[in-house]
């Protein structure tokens, strides 16, 4: 084990029972000391109560076994010799398959570490050690992981260092038999692991795809010569990519120089199609895959280093505030595919295709009318992270909407002929020296670079529900927006899933099938048409064959069950709600802006 005042041991306790083993050894504690297991993890901004999985908690100093006494949900004391060695250990369960937390079973294991490590409080900025045994694994399992190697054998299990508690726990870990390849990055290692991946898996394409943003994106934060010498090389000397591979899932997490990532096994690029033709046709499901590589990797920069003053120090016991998610979330998900485009992965046409499904969300979504990004982003822990029937009546998305703001921002900004969003995040990244940041710096980033004060649009956009001036500056940049008549579940004002039958999720404020007395839950069942003789019932298994079976009616009967019991609805069929769609008009404006 390596020489370290807080070190940890993990190996496999029970594949079966999905146990981790873990250890911990305080080389010298205080008299009283407290120790702790972190309620959230940084970039996901829910109280997680990791606590709840840890089990079987004992403390010693040599033979002695020494008591442990409770103090909350997830923090202990033990009462113990100073400045001798003292012993933790205890078993975690992991059995959640997302890349928030813990999993292990017989095919794979993960980890982060703010679901195994207790926290030795008072001692969290010493230098912390971590070594991954590789007892009780299946044959031919490996470990991959970003924490700095001390000694580690080829398989990845041994030892490795950490600087302090926060390096420790931002570092998550991978183990199983997964695929591995490797690629470098104006001048920075990457490795790609995956895990989960079906025999037809083109792992080269991933990697190619792969180099191409890591690359676009270190230029874009430190410019052409990126790589070329260490003024502008990036702040990580590495970086690892996890992703787990599954029938079905998706998402991402982020870290200082790794993130794990879940997609769906059918969404990998696929061997055998190789071709010029193949290569220009990617698969919607693919081309969300690299947007999601494309916002992790950016997060790099912009959440983990650059980041909301409130986080400069995290609290790993409470919620941690801030009102600027929609800028660290949501100006990442406004390059992300704009890097993609910049890259070369995908046209301009499909890019327009992604910002115009961006825009048509959140103009779908009645609560942008309630509650502003700011408020959007403090109230992420009981809001956007617990989600409800009525979240689309009450709440505005800080990804959504937080991108639309960078996109005014930056069309408004190149409009005005100075300077460039690009410019402005480049500048905040000096101005900050790559820490934290406030909304001041933002404001003053942009007087500095345009000339003139924002507050009178920030304050709009950011702490305002007004509707953002998109169509205006979309056209001054060679963008034509055109209207046309969206689906039938956005003209009803209903979110319906459809996997057997008509199930309705959420019911829109304001709309049809909130003034017929809908409600999220129940299930629409058939509709009926006329009245006496000429009456017609017809059995709805999709809602948009609802106007097959409507026809010229202007008001249908809906018959749908709730709660078991049978209730007939009258429902008013509005003019067709509009959707946007977005397409070249001025080729050299757009080119400009998206090269």
């Amino acid at each position: 084990m390596p020489d370290a005042a807080i070190a940890y041991t993990v190996q496999v306790d029970d594949l079966h029972a999905h146990l981790f083993a873990v250890s911990l050894t305080i080389k010298q504690p205080a008299a009283l000391q407290k120790l702790s297991l972190p309620v959230w993890i940084p970039g996901s901004y829910l109280m997680r109560e990791f606590s709840k999985n840890l089990q079987k908690l004992q403390a010693r100093q040599g033979n002695k076994v020494l008591t442990l006494s409770q103090l909350d949900k997830c923090s202990w004391q033990v009462q113990c010799a100073e400045n001798k060695p003292l012993l933790l250990t205890y078993q975690v369960y992991a059995f959640d398959s997302s890349v928030r937390t813990a999993w292990l079973d017989l095919t794979r294991g993960f980890f982060n570490g703010t679901s195994l490590f207790l926290r030795a409080e008072g001692q969290e900025d010493a230098p912390h050690a971590l070594t991954l045994l590789a007892a009780n694994t299946p044959h031919g399992w490996q470990a991959a992981t970003g924490l700095k190697p001390g000694k580690v054998a080829k398989n990845g299990f041994g030892n490795y260092l950490a600087a302090n508690y926060d390096e420790l726990v931002d570092s998550p870990v991978e183990l199983g038999a997964f695929w591995s390849g490797s690629f470098t990055a104006c001048g920075v290692a990457h490795r790609f692991v995956v895990a989960g991946a079906p025999p037809g898996f083109d792992g080269k394409r991933l990697l190619s795809d792969t180099q191409k943003i890591c690359e676009a994106e270190i230029r874009f934060w430190h410019g052409t010569k990126a790589g070329s010498h260490s003024s502008t090389q990036a702040p990580h000397q590495n970086y690892l990519f996890m992703l787990n591979a599954v029938d079905e899932g998706y998402g991402g997490l982020e870290h200082r120089n790794s993130t794990a990532l879940i997609c769906k096994r059918k969404d990998l690029p696929v061997l055998n199609t190789d071709t010029k033709a193949a290569q220009g046709r990617k698969s919607e499901g693919y081309t969300t895959l690299l947007g999601l590589i494309s916002h992790e990797y950016f997060h790099t920069w912009n959440v983990k280093r650059l980041r909301p003053a409130e986080f400069a120090r995290y609290d790993y016991a409470n919620e941690n505030y801030t009102e600027l998610l929609w800028f660290f979330e949501g100006f990442t998900s406004y390059y992300d595919d704009l890097l993609l485009r910049r890259s070369g992965l995908i046209d301009s046409k499909v890019y327009l295709e992604l910002l115009g499904k961006t825009i048509n969300q959140v103009l779908q979504t009645p609560g942008r009318q309630v509650q502003t990004v700011a408020q959007s982003s403090f109230d992420a822990w009981v809001k956007y992270y617990r989600q409800d029937e009525n979240t689309a009546n009450a709440t505005i998305s800080y990804y959504t909407k937080g991108s639309l703001i960078a996109l005014c921002l930056d069309l408004t900004l190149r409009r005005e002929g100075r300077t460039s969003l690009d410019a402005v995040m480049r500048a905040l990244w000096q101005r900050c020296q790559g820490g934290p940041m406030t909304e001041a710096d933002l404001s003053a980033v942009l007087v500095q670079l345009s000339g003139r004060s924002f507050s009178k649009e920030l304050g709009r956009w950011i702490h305002g529900t007004a509707d953002l001036p998109l169509k205006g500056l979309l056209d001054g940049q060679g963008v034509v927006v055109k209207e046309e008549p969206a689906g039938v579940a956005q003209r009803l004002g209903l979110r319906v899933s459809e996997n057997a039958g008509i199930q309705i999720k959420s019911v829109l404020r304001g709309g049809a099938a909130e003034k017929a007395g809908f409600a999220a839950g129940d299930e629409w069942l058939a509709l009926e048409t006329g009245a006496g003789p000429g009456a017609a019932g017809w059995r709805l298994s999709k809602l948009d064959d609802l106007l097959l079976y409507a026809g010229a009616a202007t008001r249908v009967t809906a018959l749908v069950s709730r709660d078991k019991r049978m209730l007939r609805l009258s429902v008013k069929l509005p003019a067709p709600a509009l959707s946007w769609c977005l397409a070249v008009g001025d080729s050299k404006l757009v080119e400009n802006w998206l090269n």
